[in-house]
């Protein structure tokens, strides 16, 4: 961790693929100040690793617990993670 910052690995489940998800995610996280990646999984789930303010970054968890308008979270599980420094929020395929 550094300083008031955290890194955060977020596993979605639900019906969360080709609903808009990850760029949803990609708007909230820009809007937030969060950087890091999310990209779909093979499973059917998102993987999501996330750095902000504690603050932020909470809230930013909160959103991926709900996600967008037509998507469904079953399961949001969220565990702490190295710091890596992102400079930006990108969507990977």
């Amino acid at each position: 961790m550094k300083d008031n910052k955290r890194h955060v690995n977020i596993t979605i489940s639900g019906l969360v693929q080709g609903v808009g998800f990850r760029y949803a995610a990609s708007i909230a996280a820009s809007r937030l100040g969060i950087d890091g990646f999310i990209k779909n999984l093979q499973n059917g789930d998102v993987y999501v690793e996330a750095e902000g303010e504690r603050g932020t970054l909470d809230e930013f968890i909160r959103w991926c617990k709900s996600g967008p308008l037509h998507a469904r979270v079953d399961n949001a599980s969220v565990s702490e993670g190295e710091f890596r420094n992102f400079k930006l929020f990108e969507i990977r395929s």
